[in-house]
């Protein structure tokens, strides 16, 4: 059951129906939450359907489960600036150039860095 829950969130998000996905998703996290690969599609899930607290919730869970997990570092890094919250999300950007090598990713993506 678990399986065809997360393929069936999976699909709801590669077809952009970011609220289906959150749907299927949230019962599988919430029986496997260490699963951190279907917590960051949730988390993705949320910030895609500008659902920014929960997304930060899970992001702040899969970094504290898994602190080399770039993506969600990234992530974090662009819910906070979606959430005005610029000035915290650069220690995301800083940690996911460390993590990968690429300092293009210190350079913001908010509407106000440009």
């Amino acid at each position: 059951m678990r399986a065809l829950s997360y393929g069936l969130g999976q699909q709801y998000f590669d077809d952009r129906n970011y609220r289906a996905a959150i749907q299927a998703l949230l019962p599988i996290v919430e029986q496997t939450p260490e699963d951190v690969g279907t917590r960051l599609l949730l988390a993705r899930a949320y910030f895609h359907s500008a659902l920014l607290k929960p997304a930060e919730q899970h992001l702040l869970e899969i970094i504290e489960r898994t602190p080399t997990e770039y993506y969600a570092h990234l992530l974090m890094a662009r819910t906070l600036e979606r959430l005005n919250r610029a000035e915290e999300a650069t220690k995301h950007r800083r940690i996911t150039a460390a993590l990968t090598g690429d300092d293009s990713h210190l350079a913001s993506q908010s509407l106000s860095a440009k």
